[in-house]
C-alpha cells in the first residue's frame, strides 16, 4: 500500500525538524499509534524502492600503473585482490552478486 503524501510530508517534517515523535504527533495533533503506522510503512516501501549501495571511496594519490591489481578491503578486514585486466563487465557482475 502506497503512503499518502500527506503522510510522507508529515514524516519528512518530523525527520527534519529534530523533535521525537511524540513530541511531533502533539504539536500537529496527530495520534502516535497512527503516525508509528504510517513510518512503518513508508520504511518499508523505502527499503522496497531503495537499492543497496555501499560506500566506495576512491584514493589516487597518483596514477595507477598498468601492473598494479585491483585490491578491495572490506571494513572487516577481508582483501580481495585482482588483477587489473579482469574484465569491467565481470566485475561488475561479481560485485551484484555480493549484494
Amino acid at each position: 500500500m502506497a503512503v499518502p503524501a500527506k503522510w510522507i510530508e508529515h514524516i519528512e517534517r518530523w525527520q527534519n525538524s529534530g523533535l521525537e515523535q511524540s513530541v511531533y504527533c502533539q504539536r500537529e495533533n496527530i495520534k502516535c499509534n497512527t503516525f508509528a503506522a504510517r513510518l512503518s510503512e513508508y520504511r518499508k516501501a523505502q527499503q522496497r524502492v531503495a537499492p543497496d549501495l555501499i560506500q566506495v571511496q576512491v584514493k589516487m594519490p597518483q596514477p595507477l600503473a598498468t601492473s598494479e591489481p585491483l585490491v578491495f578491503t572490506h571494513r572487516n578486514g577481508h582483501r580481495l585482490t585482482l588483477p587489473v585486466t579482469v574484465s569491467a563487465s565481470w566485475l561488475a557482475e561479481f560485485l551484484q552478486c555480493l549484494g
